[in-house]
């Protein structure tokens, strides 16, 4: 059945997120009345604290992410993708918890947590502050959510992992068991981006900001007057540790860097803030660190981007013989082939490297809206488009004109055998492939703010053994 709501997904949990701002707010606020900001004084608030710098940062933010988002395509031919090297390591364990566990409700609601609470959790965190009357903890939030980011820019361009229900038979992307998500997620999501999970390590860095921030205080977290707030981002982690197996994105290796990540973030966060806060009167020569921490940054940018240059471009991620996806008997797989250039074509590589043959069709996303039902592709119905089948060790090569911006199409990948497993291996090449460069460069801040908190972490070690010394 068509969805006929016709206001998507993002649009409508905006809508939410901004109803229900207010109300959580004053729910996790009722004993204190004193610390509700109240709206009138909103504006003033804003100009008096200096929370103009956190509005550009979300602005600058967004454009950020879509600059990244248009790297993520383009340079896959150069980077290839490490799902195999995961799956080897892990095996099928988030199959297990999801054929354990399935149920429809069970489903929708996490399906529906999945993507609202996140974003609430984006623009709830400084504003909640924001509306307490605490500037302190408002940059920390807004530093939490950008520094994250950042971190995450090398692992989502250079070390690509396919979300679990491309790769492993018989795992069902349940997030996109409606038309409505399914085809949301297909055009904002590169679908490889599982390194690192966000959705923890950005929850989890915002907790450990918070008990840096009372021990610098005294007292402890129990005392703390925002406490309510701090369990109930505490409350959605286990959520979310949960639902990112259930739902067919996440491995559980994705977790793990997710988590160094949310550490590293937390430690920038809290201690750059003050220096920032401080910049109005001081200037900006706080901010130049000093000779030991600019040699652990510089030497952590010089190393970051050398591996990336000699090991992983070129590298171990682009073998041939290594499949991308991964079907069982009647398993639908697809890829989303991007929009880089209006007039330049798309070429597609596929390679059958398994030993069951596949089916292979390039469709206008338009056309396959019909055709999906409960996040599955009906392959059984008459698609508009010439299918391939691809037997072992043949391939199959073509491309795609988008002379709009509305030219979107799917690479659909069908084993409709009735046993084993279809292995593929899936070449999408745009014209800006020299985006290589860009996205090199792009990663460098995020190694800097490794080196800095390391050296941050060497200095601060040192001064204490200097104290402690007779």
């Amino acid at each position: 059945m068509a969805m006929l709501w016709s206001v998507g997904p993002y649009e409508t949990m905006m809508v939410v997120i901004l109803s229900l701002t207010i109300p959580v707010q004053r729910l996790l606020t009722r004993d204190e009345s004193e610390m509700r900001l109240p709206l009138r004084g909103l504006p003033d608030e804003i100009r008096a604290k200096g929370y103009k710098w956190h509005i550009a940062m979300y602005a600058l933010m967004y454009l950020f992410k879509a600059f990244i988002d248009q790297h993520n395509e383009a340079i896959k031919p150069r980077v290839g993708g490490f799902t195999h090297l995961v799956y080897g390591f892990e095996g099928e364990v988030t199959l297990w918890v999801q054929e354990s566990f399935e149920n429809g409700v069970l489903t929708d609601l996490l399906s529906f947590h999945y993507l609202f609470v996140y974003l609430f959790l984006i623009w709830f965190s400084p504003m909640y502050y924001i509306l307490c009357r605490d500037e302190v903890m408002a940059d920390k939030a807004v530093l939490n959510y950008v520094v994250i980011y950042v971190l995450a820019v090398p692992f989502y361009l250079f070390f690509n992992v396919e979300v679990t229900s491309s790769f492993i038979p018989g795992m069902d992307a349940l997030m996109y068991h409606n038309e409505w998500n399914l085809f949301f997620f297909t055009e904002v999501d590169p679908l490889d981006n599982g390194v690192p999970s966000l959705h923890v390590g950005l929850p989890i860095g915002l907790l450990i900001v918070n008990r840096l921030h009372v021990r610098e205080l005294g007292i402890s977290i129990s005392e703390w007057r925002h406490r309510e707030f701090d369990l109930f981002v505490a409350a959605n982690v286990p959520i979310y540790l949960f639902s990112i197996q259930y739902l067919g994105i996440h491995w559980l290796f994705d977790l793990v860097p997710g988590l160094l990540l949310a550490v590293v973030c937390a430690v920038f966060s809290h201690r750059i803030q003050p220096i920032l806060r401080a910049v109005p009167d001081r200037g900006w020569t706080p901010l130049v660190p000093d000779k030991s921490v600019s040699i652990a940054i510089s030497a952590f940018v010089l190393v970051g981007v050398a591996l990336l240059a000699v090991v992983v471009i070129d590298g171990p991620g682009t073998d041939s013989d290594e499949p991308t996806m991964r079907l069982g008997p009647g398993d639908v797989n697809l890829d989303v082939i991007e929009i880089h250039s209006l007039w330049d074509p798309v070429l597609i590589e596929v390679d059958n490297v398994g030993s069951e043959a596949v089916e292979v069709l390039v469709i206008h996303r338009d056309l396959v809206r019909e055709h999906a039902s409960d996040g599955a592709i009906d392959w059984s119905a008459p698609l508009a488009g010439e299918s391939f089948s691809l037997s072992t060790g043949e391939s199959w090569q073509g491309e795609v004109v988008t002379p709009s911006v509305f030219d979107g199409h799917y690479l659909l990948v069908s084993h409709q055998g009735g046993s084993g497993v279809g292995e593929v291996r899936v070449t999408i090449d745009y014209v800006d492939d020299a985006l290589i460069w860009s996205a090199l460069l792009c990663s460098m801040p995020s190694f800097a703010i490794m080196g800095w908190v390391l050296g941050e972490a060497r200095r601060g070690s040192q001064e204490v053994m200097g104290e402690e010394a007779p």
